[in-house]
């Protein structure tokens, strides 16, 4: 176990995109960082390398949180290493564009086991073992409020993770516990570019006041803000870091 002494923050999907960029700034932050990652190990290792580089403290923890076992591993390792957990970043997820009536059982299936199942066990091993004062954040969408065609089973993945959000907030307010979530709009990652036309984007970037798509900071600065001290009298909300779009 490290004997250092500073809260450490469990953040899922973190090797690529918002989640590693989400990972340096908590780093830098001060805290004691468990990036999480599926399948890319060299990513995240690489990550964790510079993070303590840098000065910080990071380790790279391997679990499928779509898996019933995977968000109690990243707990269970994440004591062991430091102690005890006080934040958890609801952040990976995957996304499956297509019509409702083209959607097949496998991307319906996987959305809802990655998007909703994830975020619901990660929210369950937090609440029986985060310390109090603790925070919860996770990750929704701006597409909840956009309805847009082809975004529908991702949508309603997301609109559950902010009804759970609201629901857990007030079941653990009294332990000083926030639980609120934030629904980025288009945010230039690989995650979001991948297979959008310069077209596509184009007209993103038009439907938005700042004309500009978002990039990794403009989330990562709210994310960081709802996990420090000065953001302990916000909760049960979901903040639409969107640039104004709705």
């Amino acid at each position: 176990m490290s004997d250092k002494t500073e809260k450490t923050a469990i953040i899922t999907g973190a090797s690529r995109g918002i989640g590693a960029n989400l990972a340096r700034k908590l780093a830098a932050d001060g805290f004691a960082v468990v990036v999480n990652y599926n399948s890319s190990a060299d990513a995240a290792e690489t990550l964790v390398s510079n993070i303590k580089a840098s000065g910080g403290t990071a380790i790279a923890i391997a679990a499928d949180i779509s898996a019933r076992d995977g968000i109690a591993h990243l707990f269970d390792t994440a004591k062991a290493e430091f102690g005890g957990v006080d934040v958890l970043v609801n952040n990976a997820g995957i996304m499956s564009c297509a019509s409702i009536a083209d959607t097949d059982d496998d991307a319906f299936e996987k959305q809802v086991a990655v998007n909703l199942g994830g975020v619901f066990r990660g929210m369950r091993s937090a609440a029986n073992q985060l310390r109090d004062g603790g925070r919860i954040i996770s990750f929704s969408s701006s597409v909840v409020g956009l309805y847009q065609p082809t975004y529908g089973v991702y949508a309603a993945t997301k609109a559950a993770v902010e009804a759970l959000t609201h629901v857990l907030a007030k079941e653990l307010g009294p332990r000083g516990i926030t639980v609120n979530a934030v629904a980025p709009g288009p945010v230039a990652t690989d995650f979001f570019l991948k297979g959008k036309s310069d077209q596509l984007i184009e007209n993103m970037i038009a439907m938005n006041p700042f004309k500009r798509l978002g990039q990794p900071d403009d989330i990562t600065n709210v994310v960081s803000f709802l996990a420090s001290e000065q953001g302990g009298w916000i909760s049960g909300q979901t903040i639409r870091a969107n640039g104004g779009v709705i």
